[in-house]
């Protein structure tokens, strides 16, 4: 056991992190706040972590301790280390198109949170997503895309397809398709996923070790807003 204690963690060591804990982890509320004060200072053009240094890059060869893992979107306009104003070795980011999950994406979220002991879980969606809106086209005309892309649609149909009307999205007063709605529906779903789908994620998050936060990232104004959350962050959703 004394050499558990020295060497880098790896997946074996994925029940033995989670019921120890590294006596510097920060708590879910801690981490959090660290990321949202990140994203404070990002839309506001005060952004800290532009580049990062020879030396911070080699204090890193030894290991990693990120104090948060990401699951976001694909989308080049939303990358998660730049809108939370993250460091190298700070966020632990896992991303597919429309932020889907499957095992392998699972086990990468489970790998940083379990096994890293990341003590926030974050699943970032964002304005115009175009998995979203093709998994809302689908639904409408029936049409599907081709090639694999129609897996991330077919990933994503789940988690609007509840809240739909004689088989057509919601709509907003503008008879337009309401976007908003179903891609925080989305988002929501992806939590669940995670929270309760993952029995090692659902224990932390029960010991208090562990917290899972829906957001949404906008295109416009660079800011994240709380959408979800399961555990304790200091923090309510706000839309």
């Amino acid at each position: 056991m004394a050499d558990d204690v020295t060497r880098r963690p790896t997946l074996r060591d994925h029940s033995l992190m989670t019921t120890s804990e590294p006596s510097n982890r920060p708590t879910p509320r801690e981490a959090w706040a660290a990321l949202a004060a990140g994203n404070r200072r990002f839309a506001t053009d005060a952004a800290e972590h532009p580049s990062q240094s020879r030396t911070h890059r080699a204090a890193l060869d030894s290991g990693q301790s990120p104090s948060a893992v990401v699951l976001g979107c694909s989308d080049s306009r939303v990358p998660p280390e730049l809108v939370l104003d993250q460091g190298l070795g700070e966020v632990f980011v896992v991303r597919t198109a429309g932020h889907v999950t499957e095992p392998t994406i699972v086990g990468s979220v489970e790998y940083g949170a379990l096994v890293l002991g990341a003590p926030v879980v974050v699943v970032l969606g964002h304005e115009s997503c175009g998995a979203v809106a093709a998994a809302a086209q689908t639904l409408e005309s029936g049409d599907r895309p081709g090639g694999a892309v129609s897996a991330v649609v077919d990933a994503v149909v789940p988690s609007i397809a509840g809240i739909t009307a004689a088989g057509a999205p919601v709509r907003a007063e503008s008879g337009e398709v309401d976007v908003v709605a179903l891609r925080r529906a989305h988002v929501r779903r992806t939590v669940r996923e995670l929270a309760e789908g993952s029995a090692g994620i659902a224990a932390a998050v029960a010991a208090g070790t562990c917290a899972v936060v829906g957001a949404e990232y906008s295109l416009t104004t660079g800011e994240v807003t709380v959408l979800d959350v399961v555990g304790d962050i200091g923090a309510e959703p706000t839309a």
